[in-house]
């Protein structure tokens, strides 16, 4: 306890630290604050009358903490702009342009992501059609505000609030603690959590404490196992060459290069997540149409078995699209052959490129399907009478983003501590998992 204290006293000791915690808890209050404004011409009283958070829906309201549901100027949240991100960063693999663009350093960056800006508007427009297809009725809107002109003005309402909150991250990021988007999306998920809770205890007050502590203690096995196989890595010996110290000629330091199991992080769940908002969305839109209902009602039942199996293999797939744009191996082999680093019996360069490369393509493989299984066991734990809304909560997206972004968050602190010759976050002086010796 004692030693928690004083990690607490020495975060709010670095002052740059210090404004970093408070903007970014000031950008998120002013998230939260966006989700309870609701659209115009809207009746606030009639919102939960006429609002459906079923299916998938209720996974959407859960992301956006509950302005889905709302019908709050953040409906949208920050989804359309994730399915941007993912457009672009597809291109990126595809297209010869997105290419070069990716490899002009800071000026392609910006580049792509003013592209990214203008495709989440454009998305932002269709996926705010379906919203409001699927959230309002008439019995929602005041009298003489059903009109094809206010109709446009809540599309622009909501095209606003979704570059607002893209906003919103961008700054978190650029001038606070974590990544931005995935910050937001886990302060949403954080503020559904006590609604789940409450509405788990209530279904389970004639069934007495024994089953709840069951579920209690199983969800803590879960959180136990994530917070190991995300921090697990596998470590690849690297051998320095011989270097002259104090005019005397020493054996290079032998040290390791960390490959995490899950290199993509929490990336490709989110990624996956909102490509299967799509179909919903879509079944939303086209309600005279059977082909789309049928397609929209069968991919937003979270507990059906082609909505699992479609999500899981879409995990799998972004778990290595995202890891090949993370770790360059090419970029890793050049510089350990430039700072005169080896690794024992692969030769320099491309053969070193190619080892890390086959390493990395086989861990990857056992920690993209962890995802998918933990991905969808929100699907098994409501089969066994678990409700629904806290079932998101076990195991699944909701778990492996929180879990995800406060370990990123954790080791950015850490990092300030240690630059400034605290003690980290840990006895070892690090978060579990981070690099044991200097970087590569």
């Amino acid at each position: 306890m004692k030693r928690f204290i004083t990690t607490f006293k020495n975060i709010f000791s670095i002052e740059e630290l210090r404004t970093r915690i408070f903007t970014t808890i000031m950008f998120l209050v002013m998230f939260r604050l966006g989700s309870f404004v609701v659209l115009p011409g809207v009746d606030p009283s009639k919102i939960t009358e006429g609002t459906n958070t079923s299916g998938i829906l209720g996974v959407i309201n859960t992301f956006s903490g509950g302005a889905f549901n709302n019908v709050s100027v953040f409906g949208l949240g920050i989804m359309p702009y994730i399915s941007a991100s993912i457009v672009l960063q597809l291109l990126t693999f595809a297209v010869p342009y997105f290419q070069r663009l990716q490899k002009d350093g800071e000026s392609g960056r910006k580049t792509i992501n003013q592209y990214t800006r203008i495709l989440t508007i454009f998305i932002t427009v269709a996926q705010s059609i379906g919203y409001l297809a699927a959230t309002l009725d008439e019995g929602m809107i005041y009298e003489g505000m059903n009109t094809p002109f206010m109709n446009v003005v809540r599309i622009v309402t909501l095209i606003s609030g979704t570059m607002f909150c893209m906003w919103i991250g961008e700054r978190i990021t650029e001038k606070g603690i974590g990544n931005g988007i995935s910050m937001l999306i886990m302060i949403g998920i954080v503020s559904r959590l006590p609604f789940a809770l409450m509405a788990e205890v209530s279904s389970k007050n004639l069934e007495g404490a024994l089953p709840l502590l069951i579920e209690f203690a199983a969800l803590f096995a879960v959180i136990m196992l994530v917070v190991l196989v995300q921090q697990a890595t596998r470590r690849i010996p690297i051998q320095y060459t011989k270097q002259i110290a104090g005019g005397k000629q020493v054996i290079g330091q032998r040290q390791y290069l960390p490959l995490k199991l899950i290199a993509a992080g929490v990336m490709p769940i989110i990624f996956a997540q909102s490509v299967m908002f799509l179909p919903a969305i879509i079944g939303s839109s086209f309600p005279d149409s059977e082909f789309a209902t049928t397609i929209g009602s069968t991919m937003s039942d979270f507990t059906s078995w082609q909505y699992n199996v479609a999500f899981a293999t879409m995990i799998i797939l972004f778990t290595y699209f995202y890891t090949a744009i993370t770790v360059n191996p090419n970029s890793i082999a050049e510089d350990l052959r430039r700072n005169g680093g080896f690794i024992p019996s692969v030769k320099p360069g491309l053969a070193t490129s190619e080892y890390i490369d086959d390493v990395l393509t086989k861990i990857t493989l056992p920690g993209s399907i962890f995802l998918a299984l933990l991905a969808i066991l929100p699907a098994f734990a409501s089969m066994t009478g678990i409700e629904k809304e806290f079932a998101y909560f076990y195991g699944g997206t909701s778990l492996l983003i929180m879990i995800g972004v406060v370990l990123d968050t954790l080791q950015q602190i850490e990092s300030f501590l240690l630059m400034k010759h605290y003690d980290g976050m840990m006895q070892t002086g690090r978060v579990k998992g981070r690099l044991d010796t200097a970087a590569v």
